[in-house]
């Protein structure tokens, strides 16, 4: 099955004579290889560019052992480059070249090369790989697949997409599979011997339980406001086994630049800052969280927020967690502050949504309730409701957009 990626190919093609090295980073296993190989590369053909300006090395590919030796690199791609046409230069697997970062900086000034990389393992997706270019690298981050990529390949009825799409997530390899035993088995399998054992790796980590109970931690309360005392008090009362907190920031820090989780922080709106240590964690695939809890845990409310960060993430925005502080009079007549939660606060250069996630609005009251902390902003950006039950998008009373879910996913 063939997944088109229109929207990574099109950042390929717009980033196109900009002077900078292309880099596609993401979580392993999302599709960058077939993106720049494939997709990419037919895209090069089909606009005129012949082959032999098309130079493509898998470093992976153990025939290009000897190619992994950056000098060996350099005289292969030079020798290929004949003339003063324009060549593409399409690189797979660099971090397998020791001082990668140089053989890429050596063609930023040949005048007549375009080049793309990427690259599957943690010390190439680190978020910081791209100041190894010297200012010059221009970053292109492809995630899983979308529901709305998903279910244009796949098709049928929206819902069960959805719901199959909630438990295994969007990574491309996962669509091979027929079955859910193979589906789940697939997920275990990448989990433990590519992402869990890449940062351990890069890291020299020797406490995998360790890791791998952090992990667990965070899979099992996605959506959930917390920081780095209560997740090591979580370890000690619930497992047993006593961290620091030093360790356990220094491990989050890891699971991000490797792409397996991202991090939302909580925003006063009206103070408009950010406020303390309070923190939200999600996953970049649900498939992926969902088999480190051996599909245990399927909660569709928590699952639905995931998915609507991850399409907020994949459409540009930055997305952070809103707070809002209400007064309300209590029962011997005193003014009680509180604060109400905003589920995503999301900018998107001047754009600004105050978004809620609302697995069900089965009544007003629910409604009353999901809108309570929207109403409660003081500003006139636009505020949203989404919901997971089949509705038709359309404005409430209060100014307030309610959106099906399916309508979020896939319009």
């Amino acid at each position: 099955m063939i997944f088109e990626r229109k929207t990574y190919l099109q950042q390929l093609v717009s980033a196109e004579g900009n002077g900078m090295i292309k880099v596609i980073t993401g979580i392993r296993r999302c599709g960058k290889s077939f993106l720049l190989f494939n997709i990419f590369h037919d895209y090069l053909i089909g606009k005129g560019i012949q082959e032999s300006h098309i130079i493509q090395v898998n470093l992976e590919d153990r025939r290009n052992k000897r190619l992994r030796n950056p000098d060996a690199l350099l005289e292969y791609i030079d020798k290929q480059i004949t003339d003063n046409e324009i060549y593409y230069i399409l690189l797979d697997e660099i971090q397998l070249v020791p001082e990668f970062e140089d053989v890429l900086n050596s063609y930023l000034h040949v005048k007549n090369t375009e080049v793309y990389v990427t690259g599957s393992n943690a010390k190439f997706l680190s978020k910081d790989v791209i100041t190894e270019f010297r200012g010059r690298g221009w970053e292109i981050r492809v995630h899983p697949l979308s529901f709305g990529e998903y279910y244009e390949a796949v098709g049928g009825e929206k819902a069960a997409a959805l719901e199959t799409y909630y438990l295994y997530g969007g990574l491309p390899g996962v669509i091979q599979f027929d079955t859910p035993a193979e589906k789940q088995n697939y997920l275990r399998e990448i989990f433990e011997t590519v992402y869990l054992k890449d940062v351990l790796e890069r890291h020299h980590l020797q406490n995998s339980d360790g890791m791998r109970e952090l992990i667990r931690i965070l899979a099992s309360s996605i959506g959930s406001s917390t920081n780095v005392r209560r997740i090591a008090n979580t370890f000690k009362s619930a497992v047993g086994i006593e961290i620091g907190s030093n360790t356990i920031s220094r491990y989050l820090e890891h699971l991000q630049d490797s792409f397996i989780i991202n991090e939302a922080l909580r925003y006063n709106v009206k103070g408009r800052k950010y406020i303390g240590t309070e923190t939200k964690y999600y996953f970049e695939d649900l498939g992926i969280r969902n088999a480190i809890l051996d599909f245990r845990q399927i909660e569709y409310n928590h699952i639905m927020e995931n998915v609507v960060y991850n399409e907020l993430r994949k459409q540009g925005y930055s997305v952070d967690v809103g707070l809002v502080e209400t007064i309300k009079r209590n029962a011997e007549g005193r003014n009680v502050r509180s604060k109400l939660e905003i589920d995503f606060v999301v900018n998107r250069h001047d754009e600004r949504i105050y978004i809620q996630s609302a697995y069900a609005l089965p009544d007003k009251e629910k409604v009353d309730q999901e809108q309570a902390s929207l109403l409660k902003v003081p500003d006139g950006f636009k505020k949203m409701i989404i919901a997971g039950d089949r509705y038709r998008s359309n404005y409430n009373e209060e100014g307030i957009l309610v959106m099906g879910i399916f309508d979020f996913l896939t319009n």
